[in-house]
Order: C-alpha cells, then structure tokens, then sequence
C-alpha cells in the first residue's frame, strides 16, 4: 500500500510526526511511506530509513502540488495537520482514502475523520499523531524505536568538530534563540548566567548553537563570551549535518524548539523549558525521544516564581 503522511508544517512539529511514519513502515515493510513535507524537512525526511519517498509542498501551484499526488498513486493518506490546501489538493488528486482530525473547514475533504479534542491535550502531540494510525489499521502496534534516527557517520562528523575547535571534553550545548510554537524562554542575561555556571566546573566544553536566521543573535553572545573558551556554531550545513553533530553531545539545552526536538529525536539527553500553559506545556510538547532522558522545566509568568525556578534550574544543571 502506498500511504501519505502529510506534515507541512515547521521543524518540531514534523519531527512529531515520524513515530507515525515509522509505525506504518513497520507494521508492514511493504509500505510504501511517502512523506508530504514543508522545504525546510526535505532532508531531515530523506534521511529516514522508513520513509521511501519525500513530496515537498512549497506553497507554490496547487496543480503542480496535485499532479504531484497524482503521480504516486497513493491508496491512503493520513494528514496529522490540515489546512484548505492539502486538503483540497487530497480530494483533487482523487486519494481514496483520506483520514484527518475532524478539525476546521478542510474536514469536508476527508473521507474519515477522527474525533480528538488536541487542545484538551489528553496526550502528547506525538501521541496523538500515532492514534491516527489506528483508522487505517486497527491492529497496528503504536511502539516504536529510540532514539528514531541513527547515522553511521555521526562519530566522525563529531571528530572533525572537535578537531577543528579543539575540544577534548565532552559537549554541553546551549541553544538560547527559538520560534515555531514556544511561548516562553529565559532571558540572554539568565542565559549568560547559566552558561557561566557550567563554565565555573572547567568540566565540560560549553558549544552554543544557532540558526541560519540567527545571525544578529550569533554576533550578541560572541561578544558576551568574547575571549572565553566558549565555541559558536552557526548551523549553515542543513538539518541532517546537525542532528547528526548534536547526537554526540552530552547535553543539549533549550527551549521548546525545533532544535530541541531535533536533540531528542537522535538519543541526546536534553533539558527543556516551556511556558506555563497547558497549550505550550511539555505534556503536548515533549518529544518523541526516551523520556528519561528528557528533563523539562514550565516556566512560570509570575516574577517571583521565576526566579525560584531559575535557581533551581542553577542547582541542578548537570547536578
């Protein structure tokens, strides 16, 4: 059977979405997976071994996006996200059998839809994505592997890192920027603050990571470490290059971001901070990575509250 998965969406929430294209794929090889992606994930879905081939939606011609649908004779979809496009686009191609949340207008599109109240956030987001999966195979098994996604060259992509910067110790990473859904992160003065706490051990070599779009923020923290043994990755060699850098390191730190997700989803032990809201919480949030490797924190708007939480974090960073 050829099945969609449709995800077009940002970073996080697409890496979200791979447990459900791994379960298809294992519940019966002969799947054929077929991932309709934002540009952005192309590579990051490429390089999945369950996943057989990639359709990159760029907004563009909706025909093109149809004759697209058209010529890989899909069976089935299941989009965990929907919008009018991809749903029409869907109905258009004529995919018999189309599944989706039973969420906004472009449910009409669908020739199932499931019930399932996301914002009451029951599960994870993940979670619910996997659930989906049970509409089109009733029997099928919701476990899957982790860390997700391994690369037989990430140790030597961590060798030459480490040669170039000459490091010798073990990586502790900060990401301080974010985007995508996260509601709530730590000030760069708490930042600066937290990186200087791990500086003080002479333990670990602190890297800080960045965006491609993170340029100004890039130049912001080098002149705060100016001189000091902090190393800065601008990350301009694509997702695949990164998540396969970061699975080497001993800790990733972040807020509730794409690259946090990207983290969890290679085996990296991570320690996360989230806002204070249900809609934005680790309990929709969290990552499909192993969970005991996964230290979350809700920070909280009250001022005071803030501060006990920022303290604790102090305390037990890398206790």
């Amino acid at each position: 059977m050829n099945i969609l998965v449709v995800r077009t969406d940002k970073l996080g929430d697409f890496v979200t979405a791979l447990p459900t294209m791994y379960v298809l794929k294992n519940h019966n090889p002969q799947n054929r997976i077929i991932a309709c992606v934002a540009p952005m994930n192309k590579g990051l879905a490429e390089a999945c071994d369950f996943i057989d081939e990639v359709i990159v939606d760029d907004g563009s011609s909706i025909w093109k996006f149809i004759k697209k649908l058209k010529e890989a004779k899909i069976n089935a979809s299941i989009t965990l996200f929907s919008n009018t496009r991809v749903a029409v686009a869907q109905f258009l191609a004529r995919i018999p059998k189309r599944i989706a949340p039973a969420t906004k207008i472009a449910q009409i599109f669908y020739t199932k839809r499931v019930l399932q109240r996301r914002s009451e956030v029951k599960m994870a987001e993940f979670e619910y994505n996997l659930q989906l999966t049970k509409s089109l195979f009733s029997d099928i098994s919701l476990e899957y592997k982790k860390p997700l996604l391994k690369f037989d060259d990430a140790k030597n992509i961590n060798y030459v890192f480490c040669a170039n910067h000459d490091i010798e110790k073990e990586i502790v990473a900060f990401h301080v920027g974010f985007g995508g859904s996260s509601d709530a992160n730590w000030t760069l003065d708490e930042y600066e603050i937290l990186i200087r706490e791990v500086l003080k051990q002479n333990k670990y070599q602190v890297v800080m990571t960045f965006g491609p779009d993170e340029k100004e923020l890039y130049e912001n923290m080098q002149n705060r470490f100016f001189g000091e043994n902090v190393i800065f990755y601008l990350s301009l060699e694509g997702l695949v290059y990164f998540a396969k850098l970061v699975s080497s390191f001993k800790l990733f730190i972040s807020t509730s971001t794409g690259t946090y997700h990207i983290a969890s989803l290679v085996g990296t032990p991570t320690m996360t901070f989230f806002a204070d809201s249900l809609f934005a919480s680790s309990k929709r949030w969290k990552s499909v990575g192993d969970e005991s490797l996964q230290k979350h924190y809700m920070i909280p708007s009250d001022k005071e509250k803030r501060e006990e939480l920022f303290e604790k974090v102090k305390r037990e960073l890398l206790a």
